[in-house]
């Protein structure tokens, strides 16, 4: 397979490189590799590039440029999706570290059912074996997000029932230019950015810095222990390139990148009554959980434009991520181990374990199990994209060619320590063993092919598009005695599937404000190690219109998913037991329906204002149409009618921007209707519930210069307590009011 895909590498480079031209540097610019349109340059990083872009493609596509970054200067990725329709996100321990995002239905646990990329590159810690996204880029290092769903992300796989979202890193700038972002408030929490770069005839770069850092809003009991983080981030980016007067403009990026993260971070949440009492409040037996992540990516791009029609984008990337979530796992009562999560549904029918858990009572030794979730991830690969544009008077030719080969693994080595407490402390009494509690790695090779031909005749566009998926998955178990990984006892499993994943769409322009798409494509996402297991499978379609007349600008957007095979996985993050293992949950399907307008209340050239509103609304129904067991607690029993959990039916936000040249102010509500927890119908049970709710923010700027501004910006600004989940085990709070202060200078 290496060999093949080397030579499919070589011969298409090779055809590329035959093609000469004499245009100059300005030329090249022009090209959708290096451009600058409406005032965003676009590079062989960005998918799309610009939210005209993304208005003129047959699919759903949305683009979070970096002025609408700036307007709330958040570092919480769950609060910047907020705002698109489409994405459902459940929060988790307020900061937006893991996040948990869904597109049109998937399972949000932890980003595993989309692709997510950074400058066009996977970026999950194992994007085809281990894909929850326990990693996720620095949001200050960001420029842009780019959003894809239904046909407009069939390039862009492996998972492509609900979508992807690529995050474009900050960028080599053009001239000699730096920037500093400074920030303090409350819970202690501080961020500082830092960028320095420049641009010559044949080289540039660009070096950041980033430290974000809190004390945390929760309090643990009988201890003065923080419950924040800490965290940073270094990227350097160096790039060489021809002459612009070169007959074959040609540019070597290396993008290198380390950081490091340390939190006092637990799964144990809150019983209801004790939530009701105090949502900020932690028990004693959280006192010791920690996650300790370290990551590291290199990362070579080379950018080629021999022709006026040809640009060729070959990517070769490497990440590595390495952490270890140290968390209390259960507790012994009795001598038998009961789970958190039935101790918090029920603590009067399980005083015992309520009292360990809140320290209320001395234990014996070994009372309670704390766990390394010790692992370590690898993801590595190579790919090339080839686009073609030709056009005539009355046709346009625009194809995307592109092929990936892609190697990744998990490597699970975990252990188990116990703990007692006494006199309201917690004792380690036991370490445990590395690798005496889980062994094992997973692994996965993958080739992927995909091609998407854009014809457009006139006011109508055609885009037809093939994504072509090979994949080995492997597992190798070499259990809890074999710790020098000898093999004597090696489980070995292998599955391997070959996917073809069509898609289809099409754009009408019915005038210069409005147009209508529609598209239909093949869902998929990888399957597990286990023989016979296919992945999930569904149709896909959607149905929207765009218009943008005068002050007033949008899209509605219907959405159809039908699966053939809907899986979940066992996993900790969504209160299962954390085998990782995939179960089909049979048919089922998703509707629903997305809206975004915005409004330019002042909408006059000589006014020295500016007031765009901005309404999203998302309305996602979801149904199971089998019944099964699915042997784990994050599902449960599944009945024919129940919904899909982890998914709210309701969600808009609203959001207004006054903007002047020497100030602007903006403020925004963002409401989340309820949602289940395990798979259910009718009305949701107390204890499966997370409640609605409706948080504002709010934000400021003023601009004592051109370069120096000085800014605020408010979090939870009606200090509202609302849980954001109860899962794995307990409730737990969003943010509380929380106000930051600021500074930012450029030069």
């Amino acid at each position: 397979m290496k060999n093949i895909v080397s030579l499919c590498l070589v011969a298409l480079t090779g055809f590329a490189y035959s093609q000469n031209t004499n245009e100059s540097f300005d030329d090249i610019a022009l090209n959708d590799s290096v451009r600058k349109l409406n005032g965003v340059t676009v590079h062989g990083d960005a998918l799309i590039g610009s939210k005209f872009k993304a208005k003129n493609r047959a699919g759903s596509t949305y683009f979070i440029s970096p002025e609408e970054l700036k307007t709330f200067n958040y570092t919480d990725i769950n609060r910047i999706l907020r705002t698109v329709p489409g994405i459902n996100v459940v929060e988790e321990e307020g900061f937006g570290l893991r996040p948990s995002i869904g597109l049109r239905g998937t399972s949000p646990s932890r980003a595993s059912k989309i692709t997510l990329m950074e400058d066009g590159i996977l970026i999950a810690p194992a994007p085809y074996s281990a894909p929850a996204a326990y990693y996720f880029p620095t949001v200050n290092r960001i420029q842009s997000f780019e959003i894809l769903k239904g046909g407009s992300q069939i390039q862009y796989g492996p998972y492509t029932t609900g979508g992807a979202i690529n995050m474009v890193s900050n960028q080599i700038p053009s001239q000699f230019s730096g920037k500093i972002v400074a920030s303090m408030g409350s819970f202690d929490t501080k961020n500082t950015y830092v960028n320095l770069g420049d641009n010559f005839k044949n080289f540039g770069y660009l070096v950041e810095y980033n430290n974000r850092n809190s004390e945390g809003f929760k309090t643990i009991d009988f201890s003065d222990r923080t419950t924040g983080y800490n965290g940073n981030d270094y990227v350097a980016k160096f790039r060489v390139n021809t002459n612009p007067e070169a007959k074959v403009f040609q540019s070597l990026t290396l993008k290198a990148q380390l950081s490091d993260e340390y939190s006092d971070e637990t799964y144990l949440g809150l019983t209801q009554n004790d939530f009701n009492n105090n949502p900020y409040r932690r028990y004693l037996s959280s006192e010791v959980d920690k996650i300790d992540t370290k990551h590291d990516q290199l990362m070579l791009t080379h950018l080629a434009i021999p022709t006026d029609y040809l640009t060729i984008t070959t990517k070769a990337y490497r990440n590595n991520f390495r952490r270890n979530w140290y968390k209390l796992h259960d507790v012994n009562v009795g001598g038998s181990n009961v789970s958190l999560a039935s101790i918090l549904e029920n603590p009067e029918a399980n005083q015992a374990g309520y009292d360990i858990l809140t320290g209320a009572t001395n234990t014996a030794d070994n009372a309670l199990r704390m766990r390394n979730n010790n692992r370590g991830y690898l993801a590595e690969g190579i790919q090339t994209a080839f686009n073609f544009k030709l056009n005539s008077e009355i046709l346009t030719h625009d194809i995307d060619f592109g092929v990936r080969y892609h190697l990744d693994s998990e490597d699970r080595f975990q252990w188990d320590d116990r703990y007692k407490i006494q006199n309201n402390s917690l004792f380690r009494t036991v370490a445990g063993t590395p690798g005496t509690q889980d062994n094992r790695v997973e692994n996965a090779e993958a080739v992927s092919v995909h091609v998407l031909y854009n014809l457009t005749y006139k006011k109508l566009t055609f885009s037809p598009g093939m994504r072509y998926e090979n994949i080995i998955r492997r597992s190798l178990n070499y259990g809890t005695s074999d710790l020098d990984r000898t093999g004597i006892n090696l489980n070995r499993k292998q599955n391997r599937v070959e996917k073809y994943i069509p898609g289809f769409g099409a754009l009408y322009k019915i005038s210069e404000d409005y147009s209508a798409f529609t598209s239909v494509h093949k869902g998929f996402s990888p399957p597990g190690s286990n023989e016979g297991d296919k992945g999930e499978s569904s149709m896909n379609y959607e149905a929207g219109f765009r218009f943008n007349k005068k002050a007033l600008s949008g899209e509605i957007i219907a959405f159809y998913n039908d699966f053939a095979r809907l899986e979940g996985a066992d996993t900790n993050a969504s209160g299962g037991t954390g085998t990782g293992d995939l179960f089909n949950a049979g048919q089922a399907r998703v509707q629903g329906l997305e809206l975004l307008v915005t409004y330019d209340v002042l909408n006059n050239e000589n006014s020295k204002f500016k007031l765009p509103i901005t309404f999203s609304y998302t309305y996602t129904d979801t149904e199971l149409k089998n019944e099964f067991n699915s042997g784990t607690e994050a599902w449960g029993q599944i009945q024919p009618g129940d919904e899909i959990p982890y998914i709210a039916k309701n969600q808009f936000s609203i959001t207004a921007n006054l903007e002047h040249k020497k100030f602007n102010f903006a403020i925004s509500g963002k409401y989340n209707d309820q949602f289940r927890t395990l798979a259910g119908q009718g009305a949701i049970p107390d204890n499966e519930l997370v409640k609605s709710n409706f948080i504002v923010d709010a934000s400021a700027k003023y601009h004592l210069t051109q370069k120096v501004s000085l800014m605020s910006n408010i979090v939870n600004l009606l200090d509202k307590e609302y849980a954001v989940s109860r899962v794995p085990a307990g409730l737990r709070p969003g943010m509380p009011f929380g106000i930051h202060f600021g500074v930012t200078a450029q030069f």
